[in-house]
């Protein structure tokens, strides 16, 4: 079987990539920062066009009629951009909330702690929120990203969200990716370019380690995300065709087989992010720090989507339950 993005799957992440840079480049994204626009409306609409939120839409309903492989390869050029906005929460509303699909609908969704918490990001750009019936009061909270917003919901409880919840994770991961392979990049690229002691300081060893582990990450995260979005995929296949003989068990042990793969992906992918970052930051050094760096941005968008649909403690839980399912023969304890 061959794991290789296909020559569509390539064509599709190029373009998605092309789309970013000229239209959410630099900057654009330095622009946002500045300005404190989270939410591009024009833009929005522009990957409603795209199909970026109709990806997975069948093409019966005026989507694309693609999967979760292609879905995530989109959500990680997405990342690696650094794109903000409900971009997970629109996409998994497509052809549930009017407009989504086609982009004219910003919606966002209570995903953020353990269980969506009483925080919503992007409430005030939002036209819904999933699984809501409105648009709920909210009072703003600082958020560690400047192009984050978020609000403490003030009404009501939150809107259950679980049966989006492992392709909403999943999507996340693969946006984590993204931004820990930009990193990954920044880093190499800077370390090539300044020098030290008369050559470049990517030269000394404990630059080239930086980024060697940087790389280790990265390419481990993305593996993950991917091998989780094909056997997520597989197993909404056979759920469609509705095999006749599979019984409650066989159903029960895909389902924890698909909720410890995205489990592991989650975790794997928040480490990459937020690791790179930090990394990347180190082999800044000074410039690092810096507001006019794009590090930071990085490190806290990372910091915000660790705690989005799936917090590390969950992933944790998930990932144990199912070691512990294959472990005792598929017997969850």
């Amino acid at each position: 079987m061959d794991f290789q993005p296909t020559r569509d799957q390539r064509d599709l992440r190029a373009g998605v990539r092309e789309l970013l840079a000229g239209r959410y480049g630099r900057d654009a994204l330095r622009a946002a920062v500045d300005g404190g626009s989270a939410v591009d409306r024009g833009l929005w609409r522009e990957l409603g066009a795209a199909g970026f939120f109709a990806l997975r839409l069948p093409e019966a309903e005026g989507g694309v009629g693609l999967g979760l492989p292609e879905a995530v390869l989109v959500f990680e050029e997405a990342g690696r951009a650094l794109l903000p906005g409900p971009l997970v929460a629109t996409h998994l509303a497509a052809g549930a909330v009017p407009g989504a699909a086609a982009g004219t609908a910003v919606v966002t969704a209570f995903d953020l702690g353990e269980r969506g918490g009483p925080l919503v990001s992007y409430l005030a750009e939002a036209d819904a929120v999933l699984g809501a019936a409105g648009l709920p009061p909210g009072e703003p909270v600082r958020s560690a990203d400047p192009l984050t917003p978020l609000h403490r919901v003030t009404g009501g409880g939150p809107a259950d969200v679980s049966a989006y919840r492992e392709a909403g994770a999943l999507l996340t991961a693969a946006l984590q990716v993204g931004s820990a392979l930009r990193t990954l990049e920044l880093a190499v690229r800077y370390a090539g370019e300044r020098e030290q002691f008369g050559q470049p300081i990517g030269a000394f060893q404990a630059v080239k380690h930086l980024c060697a582990g940087m790389l280790v990450r990265a390419e481990v995260a993305r593996t993950a995300v991917y091998a989780a979005a094909v056997t997520a995929q597989a197993a909404d296949a056979a759920d469609g065709q509705a095999a006749d003989g599979q019984d409650a068990d066989g159903e029960a042990a895909e389902a924890a087989e698909v909720a410890g793969e995205i489990a592991a992906a989650k975790l794997l992918a928040d480490e990459a992010a937020v690791r790179n970052a930090r990394d990347c930051l180190q082999v800044h050094g000074g410039m690092g720090f810096t507001w006019e760096a794009d590090v930071h941005l990085h490190l806290k968008r990372a910091w915000v989507r660790a705690e989005q649909w799936v917090t590390a403690a969950e992933a944790e839980e998930a990932l144990a339950a199912e070691l512990s399912r294959t472990a005792t023969g598929g017997e969850a304890r």
